[in-house]
């Protein structure tokens, strides 16, 4: 078999959180898989937010990209994503341009619209009972982008804050979806766009489609740039892959039963008696990821890269044990061959301004 089309990798975390192990165990793992592929040369490691979660240790993006910028060397660290509804824009900007300040040149900004929780804990989070409606995030937005220019409009009430550090810090700058809303305020606003495959790929066609026909060049990009996150399990074999990937599908059906916890473990999920409606659940998720040995991920990530003509390829693997997730990112990297991958999105042509 031929190797892959080179294209960037990247790689979007959730620092998941085993039965047995901890919060910092967790955490631990997740700084030595961004130095491990570091080393591999791939693109990004997006840290993603989520609360209220016990198998999930990643309620705080900008706090843990912090360690892993000063872990690694080169590779871009970034969010996938902070969600705006959570967060003052201000905080946003200080936050994010003092990670710019700290690792120049290596960080991105992805911003999502959805709360990343329930709706009681996104209460919690926002201090208000009142969600964040689909007219208010483009103000939200449009807010986070002025504390990085520095240029309010005369007459604006934050006129005369300053993001301090932030003003004119402008780490790039992307929009993150699971539908078609935030595809099409990228395309508007000429922005790179991340589709959540992994959770949603039913839609990613369509949002796609949306994203490249409402495009429209910008100083920041002057043709769409698209990435796809996708669930991968690339293992020795098929069925080693079926067995590390059985937990994740476990928790989110536990989820989805409002039973969240931590990540089985595969003993665990094996042992679980599963009906017939969660098999078939989780059956049908499984065929929009890439599981499976290394042939199988293969054809798998050429069918979903040809159907979406992703620029970019983002990998999301929910393994309890660190070791083999290590393991299934050195193989996905495999099949894309031995030369260097390309840089991704240069970064120089990208700017909040």
């Amino acid at each position: 078999m031929t190797d892959l089309a080179p294209l960037p990798l990247s790689v979007l975390d959730v620092a998941p959180v085993t039965e047995g192990a901890t919060p910092a165990d967790a955490l631990q793992a997740t700084r030595d898989l961004a130095r491990h592929v570091d080393r591999l040369g791939f693109t990004r490691y997006w840290m993603a937010e989520h609360h209220s979660m016990p198998g999930i240790a990643s309620s705080s993006p900008a706090v843990v990209l912090a360690a892993l910028g000063a872990a690694t060397e080169r590779i871009r660290i970034g969010s996938g994503g902070v969600m705006l509804p959570n967060h003052p824009p201000l905080v946003v900007a200080e936050q994010f341009g003092t990670l710019e300040a700290l690792y120049p040149g290596r960080v991105d900004l992805g911003i999502g619209r959805a709360p990343g929780t329930d709706g009681v804990t996104a209460r919690a989070l926002r201090r208000t009972a009142g969600p964040l409606s689909a007219d208010e995030f483009p103000e939200q937005l449009g807010e986070l982008l002025a504390f990085f220019e520095g240029e309010f409009p005369a007459g604006h009430p934050y006129q005369r804050v300053t993001a301090v550090p932030g003003s004119g810090a402008s780490p790039p700058l992307w929009l993150l979806g699971s539908s078609g809303y935030s595809a099409q305020v990228a395309g508007m606003l000429g922005r790179p766009f991340a589709f959540a495959h992994h959770f949603s790929a039913d839609s990613t066609l369509p949002a796609l489609e949306l994203y490249r026909s409402s495009f429209r060049p910008s100083k920041v990009l002057d043709r769409p740039y698209a990435m796809i996150a996708v669930q991968v399990v690339c293992a020795a074999d098929d069925a080693t892959a079926a067995w590390l990937a059985a937990p994740a599908a476990l928790s989110f059906i536990r989820l989805r039963s409002g039973q969240p916890g931590r990540l089985p473990t595969p003993e665990e999920a094996a042992a679980h008696p599963w009906t017939e409606g969660e098999r078939e659940w989780a059956a049908e998720r499984q065929a929009s990821q890439a599981v499976g040995g290394p042939e199988t991920v293969r054809a798998r990530l050429a069918e979903l890269l040809a159907a979406t003509r992703a620029d970019e390829l983002m990998v999301t693997t929910m393994i309890g044990d660190p070791a083999e997730t290590r393991a299934s990112m050195t193989r996905v990297r495999e099949l894309f061959g031995d030369a260097p991958l390309p840089p991704g999105l240069d970064a120089a042509a990208q700017s909040s301004r």
